[in-house]
Protein backbone atom coordinates (compact mmCIF):
# COMPACT_ATOMS: atom_id res chain seq x y z
CA UNK A 1 0.00 0.00 0.00
CA UNK A 2 1.56 3.28 -1.09
CA UNK A 3 0.73 6.97 -1.02
CA UNK A 4 -0.56 8.63 -4.22
CA UNK A 5 1.94 9.52 -6.96
CA UNK A 6 3.36 13.01 -7.38
CA UNK A 7 1.30 13.57 -10.55
CA UNK A 8 -1.90 12.94 -8.62
CA UNK A 9 -0.87 15.47 -5.98
CA UNK A 10 -0.14 18.01 -8.69
CA UNK A 11 -3.63 17.61 -10.14
CA UNK A 12 -5.12 17.88 -6.66
CA UNK A 13 -3.30 21.12 -5.90
CA UNK A 14 -4.42 22.61 -9.21
CA UNK A 15 -8.05 21.91 -8.24
CA UNK A 16 -7.56 23.60 -4.86
CA UNK A 17 -6.19 26.92 -6.11
CA UNK A 18 -8.14 29.75 -4.51
CA UNK A 19 -9.70 27.59 -1.77
CA UNK A 20 -9.58 29.25 1.66
CA UNK A 21 -9.77 27.64 5.09
CA UNK A 22 -11.03 30.36 7.46
CA UNK A 23 -10.57 30.26 11.20
CA UNK A 24 -13.62 29.24 13.25
CA UNK A 25 -12.65 31.80 15.91
CA UNK A 26 -10.59 34.96 15.73
CA UNK A 27 -6.98 33.86 15.80
CA UNK A 28 -4.78 34.82 18.74
CA UNK A 29 -1.48 35.91 17.30
CA UNK A 30 0.64 38.86 16.32
CA UNK A 31 2.03 37.61 13.03
CA UNK A 32 0.33 39.20 10.04
CA UNK A 33 -1.90 36.78 8.17
CA UNK A 34 -5.34 36.28 6.62
CA UNK A 35 -7.40 35.41 9.73
CA UNK A 36 -9.16 37.92 11.96
CA UNK A 37 -7.22 38.30 15.19
CA UNK A 38 -8.44 38.51 18.79
CA UNK A 39 -5.82 41.23 19.29
CA UNK A 40 -7.05 44.57 18.05
CA UNK A 41 -5.57 47.99 17.57
CA UNK A 42 -2.09 47.20 16.27
CA UNK A 43 -2.37 47.23 12.48
CA UNK A 44 -3.30 49.68 9.76
CA UNK A 45 -6.60 48.05 8.72
CA UNK A 46 -8.97 50.73 10.06
CA UNK A 47 -12.39 49.64 11.35
CA UNK A 48 -13.90 52.48 13.40
CA UNK A 49 -13.34 55.21 15.98
CA UNK A 50 -14.47 54.87 19.59
CA UNK A 51 -14.43 57.52 22.35
CA UNK A 52 -11.57 57.10 24.80
CA UNK A 53 -12.62 55.60 28.14
CA UNK A 54 -10.75 55.44 31.41
CA UNK A 55 -8.53 52.36 31.39
CA UNK A 56 -7.94 52.36 27.62
CA UNK A 57 -4.38 52.28 26.36
CA UNK A 58 -3.40 55.92 25.61
CA UNK A 59 -1.09 54.69 22.87
CA UNK A 60 -4.18 53.84 20.80
CA UNK A 61 -5.51 57.42 20.82
CA UNK A 62 -5.64 59.07 17.41
CA UNK A 63 -3.61 62.15 18.30
CA UNK A 64 -4.21 63.89 14.97
CA UNK A 65 -7.96 63.63 15.48
CA UNK A 66 -7.54 64.89 19.06
CA UNK A 67 -5.67 67.96 17.78
CA UNK A 68 -8.43 68.74 15.25
CA UNK A 69 -11.48 68.13 17.45
CA UNK A 70 -10.19 68.40 21.01
CA UNK A 71 -11.82 65.02 21.67
CA UNK A 72 -9.99 61.78 22.47
CA UNK A 73 -10.89 58.84 20.23
CA UNK A 74 -9.31 55.44 19.83
CA UNK A 75 -8.54 54.27 16.31
CA UNK A 76 -9.88 50.70 16.22
CA UNK A 77 -8.39 48.35 13.66
CA UNK A 78 -9.13 44.77 12.68
CA UNK A 79 -5.91 42.83 12.98
CA UNK A 80 -5.05 39.81 10.87
CA UNK A 81 -3.05 36.86 12.12
CA UNK A 82 -1.67 33.53 10.96
CA UNK A 83 -3.09 30.29 12.33
CA UNK A 84 -0.54 27.53 12.97
CA UNK A 85 -2.06 24.31 11.67
CA UNK A 86 -1.04 20.75 12.55
CA UNK A 87 -2.28 17.69 10.68
CA UNK A 88 -2.44 14.49 12.74
CA UNK A 89 -2.85 11.48 10.45
CA UNK A 90 -3.63 7.95 11.53
CA UNK A 91 -1.23 5.41 10.01
CA UNK A 92 -2.30 2.42 12.10
CA UNK A 93 -2.97 -0.94 10.43
CA UNK A 94 -6.72 -0.44 9.89
CA UNK A 95 -6.01 2.53 7.60
CA UNK A 96 -4.52 0.19 4.96
CA UNK A 97 -7.98 -1.22 4.20
CA UNK A 98 -8.80 -2.00 1.45
CA UNK A 99 -5.65 -2.66 -0.55
CA UNK A 100 -4.67 -0.32 -3.36
CA UNK A 101 -5.36 3.29 -4.30
CA UNK A 102 -8.86 3.09 -2.81
CA UNK A 103 -7.59 2.52 0.71
CA UNK A 104 -8.35 4.78 3.63
CA UNK A 105 -4.63 5.55 3.84
CA UNK A 106 -4.39 6.71 0.23
CA UNK A 107 -7.31 9.07 0.83
CA UNK A 108 -5.74 10.26 4.09
CA UNK A 109 -2.55 11.18 2.22
CA UNK A 110 -4.51 13.14 -0.38
CA UNK A 111 -6.44 15.02 2.29
CA UNK A 112 -3.31 15.82 4.31
CA UNK A 113 -1.52 17.24 1.28
CA UNK A 114 -4.62 19.13 0.16
CA UNK A 115 -5.27 20.68 3.56
CA UNK A 116 -1.60 21.54 3.94
CA UNK A 117 -1.64 23.32 0.58
CA UNK A 118 -4.75 25.34 1.44
CA UNK A 119 -3.33 26.41 4.81
CA UNK A 120 0.06 27.19 3.28
CA UNK A 121 -1.50 29.30 0.53
CA UNK A 122 -3.02 31.51 3.24
CA UNK A 123 0.40 32.04 4.80
CA UNK A 124 -0.33 29.79 7.78
CA UNK A 125 2.47 27.64 9.23
CA UNK A 126 1.49 24.03 8.59
CA UNK A 127 3.02 20.81 9.92
CA UNK A 128 2.36 17.10 10.06
CA UNK A 129 2.48 14.25 12.58
CA UNK A 130 2.07 10.64 11.44
CA UNK A 131 0.94 8.27 14.20
CA UNK A 132 1.49 4.58 13.50
CA UNK A 133 3.51 2.62 10.96
CA UNK A 134 5.72 1.45 13.80
CA UNK A 135 7.04 4.96 14.52
CA UNK A 136 5.84 8.53 14.68
CA UNK A 137 7.04 10.94 12.00
CA UNK A 138 6.74 14.71 12.07
CA UNK A 139 7.20 17.77 9.87
CA UNK A 140 7.56 20.97 11.89
CA UNK A 141 5.06 23.72 11.02
CA UNK A 142 6.49 26.16 8.47
CA UNK A 143 5.23 28.83 6.10
CA UNK A 144 7.76 28.28 3.31
CA UNK A 145 6.38 26.98 0.02
CA UNK A 146 8.34 23.72 0.16
CA UNK A 147 6.55 22.47 3.27
CA UNK A 148 3.70 20.93 1.22
CA UNK A 149 6.18 18.90 -0.85
CA UNK A 150 7.97 17.89 2.36
CA UNK A 151 4.69 16.62 3.80
CA UNK A 152 3.99 14.65 0.62
CA UNK A 153 7.48 13.07 0.73
CA UNK A 154 7.04 12.13 4.38
CA UNK A 155 3.74 10.39 3.66
CA UNK A 156 5.23 8.59 0.66
CA UNK A 157 7.49 6.53 2.88
CA UNK A 158 4.76 5.47 5.33
CA UNK A 159 3.16 2.03 5.42
CA UNK A 160 0.24 1.77 7.87
CA UNK A 161 0.95 -0.72 10.66
CA UNK A 162 0.47 -1.30 14.37
CA UNK A 163 -2.14 0.06 16.74
CA UNK A 164 -0.45 3.06 18.38
CA UNK A 165 -2.95 5.28 20.25
CA UNK A 166 -3.49 8.77 18.85
CA UNK A 167 -4.43 10.44 22.14
CA UNK A 168 -0.84 10.91 23.46
CA UNK A 169 0.22 12.32 20.09
CA UNK A 170 -2.64 14.81 20.14
CA UNK A 171 -1.78 15.76 23.72
CA UNK A 172 1.75 16.61 22.63
CA UNK A 173 0.37 19.11 20.10
CA UNK A 174 -0.92 21.37 22.84
CA UNK A 175 0.57 24.53 21.30
CA UNK A 176 -1.18 24.26 17.92
CA UNK A 177 -4.23 26.56 17.62
CA UNK A 178 -5.72 24.51 14.74
CA UNK A 179 -5.62 20.72 14.58
CA UNK A 180 -6.99 18.40 11.91
CA UNK A 181 -7.19 14.69 12.81
CA UNK A 182 -7.59 12.37 9.81
CA UNK A 183 -8.46 8.86 10.97
CA UNK A 184 -10.97 6.02 10.88
CA UNK A 185 -11.38 6.49 14.67
CA UNK A 186 -11.31 2.75 15.30
CA UNK A 187 -8.71 2.90 18.08
CA UNK A 188 -8.73 4.65 21.45
CA UNK A 189 -11.63 6.85 20.43
CA UNK A 190 -12.81 7.70 23.97
CA UNK A 191 -9.37 8.83 25.17
CA UNK A 192 -8.72 10.70 21.93
CA UNK A 193 -12.03 12.55 22.36
CA UNK A 194 -11.12 13.44 25.95
CA UNK A 195 -7.82 14.99 24.87
CA UNK A 196 -9.53 16.79 21.97
CA UNK A 197 -12.08 18.24 24.38
CA UNK A 198 -9.23 19.58 26.52
CA UNK A 199 -7.60 21.17 23.50
CA UNK A 200 -10.89 22.78 22.46
CA UNK A 201 -11.46 24.08 25.98
CA UNK A 202 -8.00 25.65 25.74
CA UNK A 203 -9.03 27.62 22.64
CA UNK A 204 -7.87 25.32 19.84
CA UNK A 205 -9.88 24.52 16.73
CA UNK A 206 -10.21 20.76 16.17
CA UNK A 207 -11.32 19.16 12.92
CA UNK A 208 -12.11 15.44 13.05
CA UNK A 209 -12.05 13.94 9.55
CA UNK A 210 -13.50 10.42 9.59
CA UNK A 211 -12.38 8.35 6.61
CA UNK A 212 -14.63 5.38 5.79
CA UNK A 213 -14.09 2.85 3.01
CA UNK A 214 -17.08 1.97 0.78
CA UNK A 215 -16.38 -1.70 1.57
CA UNK A 216 -17.02 -0.94 5.25
CA UNK A 217 -20.37 0.63 4.44
CA UNK A 218 -21.56 -2.13 2.11
CA UNK A 219 -19.55 -5.35 2.50
CA UNK A 220 -20.26 -8.02 -0.09
CA UNK A 221 -20.19 -11.80 0.01
CA UNK A 222 -19.20 -14.11 2.83
CA UNK A 223 -15.78 -13.89 4.46
CA UNK A 224 -13.86 -14.11 7.72
CA UNK A 225 -13.38 -10.57 9.02
CA UNK A 226 -10.18 -9.94 10.98
CA UNK A 227 -9.22 -6.86 12.98
CA UNK A 228 -6.01 -5.63 11.28
CA UNK A 229 -4.73 -4.20 14.57
CA UNK A 230 -5.68 -7.33 16.56
CA UNK A 231 -5.29 -10.24 14.11
CA UNK A 232 -6.46 -12.79 16.68
CA UNK A 233 -9.91 -11.16 16.67
CA UNK A 234 -11.84 -12.81 13.82
CA UNK A 235 -15.53 -13.02 13.05
CA UNK A 236 -17.38 -14.69 10.17
CA UNK A 237 -19.42 -12.38 7.96
CA UNK A 238 -22.29 -13.74 5.90
CA UNK A 239 -24.82 -11.95 3.66
CA UNK A 240 -27.61 -12.60 6.17
CA UNK A 241 -25.76 -10.58 8.82
CA UNK A 242 -25.28 -7.55 6.56
CA UNK A 243 -28.38 -5.71 7.77
CA UNK A 244 -27.46 -6.12 11.43
CA UNK A 245 -23.89 -5.03 10.74
CA UNK A 246 -24.99 -2.01 8.69
CA UNK A 247 -27.32 -0.89 11.48
CA UNK A 248 -24.65 -1.24 14.16
CA UNK A 249 -22.01 0.54 12.07
CA UNK A 250 -24.38 3.39 11.23
CA UNK A 251 -25.35 3.78 14.89
CA UNK A 252 -21.68 3.88 15.93
CA UNK A 253 -20.91 6.55 13.32
CA UNK A 254 -23.87 8.67 14.40
CA UNK A 255 -22.92 8.44 18.08
CA UNK A 256 -19.25 9.17 17.39
CA UNK A 257 -20.14 12.20 15.27
CA UNK A 258 -22.55 13.44 17.96
CA UNK A 259 -19.89 13.11 20.69
CA UNK A 260 -17.23 14.99 18.73
CA UNK A 261 -19.59 17.76 17.67
CA UNK A 262 -20.82 17.99 21.25
CA UNK A 263 -17.22 18.53 22.33
CA UNK A 264 -16.96 21.49 19.95
CA UNK A 265 -15.06 19.83 17.10
CA UNK A 266 -15.87 20.04 13.41
CA UNK A 267 -16.77 16.49 12.36
CA UNK A 268 -16.62 15.54 8.68
CA UNK A 269 -17.22 11.99 7.44
CA UNK A 270 -15.67 11.22 4.06
CA UNK A 271 -15.57 8.22 1.79
CA UNK A 272 -12.22 6.86 0.70
CA UNK A 273 -13.65 6.91 -2.83
CA UNK A 274 -14.77 10.57 -2.78
CA UNK A 275 -12.68 12.97 -4.90
CA UNK A 276 -10.11 14.46 -2.53
CA UNK A 277 -10.46 18.03 -3.83
CA UNK A 278 -14.18 17.94 -3.08
CA UNK A 279 -13.49 16.65 0.44
CA UNK A 280 -10.93 19.38 1.15
CA UNK A 281 -13.45 21.98 0.01
CA UNK A 282 -16.07 20.47 2.32
CA UNK A 283 -13.67 20.60 5.27
CA UNK A 284 -12.58 24.14 4.49
CA UNK A 285 -16.13 25.46 4.20
CA UNK A 286 -17.36 23.61 7.31
CA UNK A 287 -17.01 26.88 9.23
CA UNK A 288 -19.46 28.65 6.95
CA UNK A 289 -21.85 25.69 7.14
CA UNK A 290 -21.70 25.81 10.95
CA UNK A 291 -22.50 29.51 10.94
CA UNK A 292 -25.76 28.90 9.07
CA UNK A 293 -26.73 25.65 10.85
Amino acid sequence: MTAPAAAEYGALLDLLRGVTWPARLHALGGTAGTHKSRLRGHTAEFTEYRPYRQGDDPRRIDWKLLARTDRAYLRITSDRATLRTMLLVDATASMAFPAGDGSKWAQTCRLAVGLAAVANAAGDPVGLVVAGSGRNLAVAPRTRRGVVAEIARTLEGVRPAGDVPLAPVLHALRDAPRLAIVSDFLGDEAELLRVARERIAGGAEVYAVHVVAPEELEPEGAFLAADPERPALRRPFAPETRERYAGAFAAWRRETARAWRGAGAVWVEVSAAEPAARVVRRIARAVAVEAHA
